[in-house]
């Protein structure tokens, strides 16, 4: 009598390591499909989006708000992280809605193999410039309100004391940039004019991005190398300390910055 029950035990015990398998299997697939589809989780390595993302910061982003481009399904390569660099065989950006003035892109620059964020600045057929600091869109200068001054650390440690503005854009969306000076490599340029189906990028830590103004690096970026729309910061350590370090977390989480929006505000 005993042999029959020993094997419904066998049989029940394999039948709970399939099921645990199927729902490990089932959860990896919704995830590859919410990362792929929906959402996905980023993190800033360095100093050029301070302080609206600071290094250490993690966010997660919008992959359908602006459709799907040649780099969307790419899992691709962020900071020292390299995973699947997928892409898709399209000139265009399938569904979605066109990016606004004052979204924060992540997105990948022509010249480049890896996954940038930078603020949209300028729309196609726009007219950029930069003079003495000053930001001017279509040849009008934008408004800005100094707010306080602030130390900015870049990447490699260096500290430098910023002055900190909140900048309005015509649309009346507004938000914080720094600048270490207003005579800068970046802070006089020539006339850049978008072309037609791109847009152009700056980061908020003005002196301390390689953006658009940059042509050669980074360049007007077409709408089909758009990836995703920076929507929320979910977790923030100093440091760029790995997230499973918890030993770490009492003394460089920084918990004020988590489950936070970034982006702008509206007057």
């Amino acid at each position: 009598m005993s042999q029959p029950a020993d094997k419904s035990i066998k049989k029940s015990a394999a039948s709970e390591w399939w099921e645990t398998i199927v729902v490990v299997v089932e959860a990896l697939l919704i995830a590859i499909v919410l990362r792929s589809f929906l959402y996905q989780p980023f993190s800033i390595p360095t100093a050029s989006m301070q302080q609206t993302l600071m290094i250490g910061d993690y966010f997660v982003a919008n992959k359908f708000v602006w459709g799907y481009g040649k780099h969307s399904f790419s899992l691709g390569r962020y900071g020292d992280f390299t995973a699947l660099d997928f892409e898709l065989p399209i000139s265009n950006r399938i569904f979605g809605r066109e990016p606004n003035r004052g979204d924060i892109a992540v997105f990948r620059p022509v010249p480049q193999n890896i996954e940038y964020i930078k603020r949209v600045v300028g729309l196609p057929g726009d007219t950029i410039q930069v003079t003495a600091g000053r930001l001017y869109i279509n040849d009008v200068m934008v408004e800005r309100e100094e707010v306080g001054k602030a130390q900015d650390t870049d990447s490699s440690g260096d500290t430098r004391e910023v002055t900190v503005y909140r900048e309005t854009f015509p649309e009346g969306t507004n938000h914080i940039i720094q600048e270490i000076s207003d005579n800068g490599a970046l802070d006089n340029t020539s006339k850049y004019v978008v072309p037609a189906g791109h847009y152009f990028m700056m980061g908020d830590n003005r002196d301390r991005s390689a953006d658009s103004r940059v042509l050669s690096q980074v360049g007007y970026v077409p709408a089909v190398n758009l990836i995703a729309k920076a929507e929320a910061r979910f977790f923030s350590i100093t440091d760029n300390i790995p997230p499973w370090q918890l030993w770490q977390w009492p003394a460089n989480v920084r918990w004020d910055r988590m489950f936070q929006s970034v982006d702008t505000q509206h007057q």
